[in-house]
């Protein structure tokens, strides 16, 4: 099956815990590439994380204001990895519209406390980074019938297969990324970007959710901020 390209144009939104800095303490302070693969590369010396760093060629690291927020994407990876990625190098996923993403990030963090046995009662506070894209990336909407592993629910293997066969740096030329359509929401859509630099900076700050769960692990979602959406 041959998949096609699509013109990806608009808002962005990703949802992280915010407990995560709002600001990279190396925004400001390095001043060119160079200097930036040095501050990473002792950032996951002090944080004792592979050195993910090494698989980005020359060229492939983000710089500039919010740059160290979507390099975290890429360098601070769980094991198991995700939808798109494995554990050897991250990735930047974000949802084309609020709801989606949280959706999206409540089906994660919900998983991860159910498998504790002190999971819930549960606090999580998260806040919104929105980006607006204008690029093209490979179009996964509509492949279910014919790529139904892609779309699996909890199981990755074949689809972080599928990426790594296609993603940048470990393929020629390699995609930026891909659009799909959201496994936890229906008619939700979900995007991934492979490459840091593929991320419009600055990431702009939106609203901050809190996801509470009570003892028998039943969810309330507050929206904690707003900001005006244009």
């Amino acid at each position: 099956m041959s998949l096609p390209r699509a013109r990806v144009r608009g808002r962005t939104h990703r949802l992280i815990l915010s407990r995560y800095p709002t600001v990279g303490v190396f925004d400001d302070i390095a001043a060119d590439e160079a200097e930036l693969r040095l501050a990473f590369a002792l950032e996951d010396l002090t944080l004792r994380a592979p050195n993910r760093l090494a698989l980005l060629p020359e060229g492939g690291v983000a710089s500039g204001p919010t740059a160290s927020v979507v390099m975290a994407a890429f360098l601070h990876v769980a094991d198991e990895g995700g939808r798109f990625h494995d554990a050897s190098l991250g990735a930047w996923y974000a949802a084309r519209d609020i709801a989606t993403a949280i959706e999206e990030t409540v089906h994660h963090n919900h998983r991860r406390l159910a498998a504790s046995a002190g999971g819930f009662p549960a606090r999580l506070q998260l806040r919104e980074l929105v980006v607006a894209l204008d690029m093209r990336l490979l179009d996964l909407r509509g492949a279910q019938a014919d790529r139904p592993e892609l779309y699996r629910s909890d199981d990755y293997t074949a689809s972080q297969t599928f990426a790594r066969e296609r993603r940048w740096p470990f393929a020629e030329p390699g995609e930026d990324g891909f659009i799909w359509e959201s496994v936890r929401r229906p008619g939700g859509q979900c995007v991934v970007l492979f490459r840091p630099t593929a991320v419009p900076l600055p990431v702009v700050q939106g609203d901050h959710y809190e996801y509470v769960w009570d003892a028998a692990g039943e969810l309330t979602v507050l929206r904690l901020t707003s900001v005006e959406r244009r």
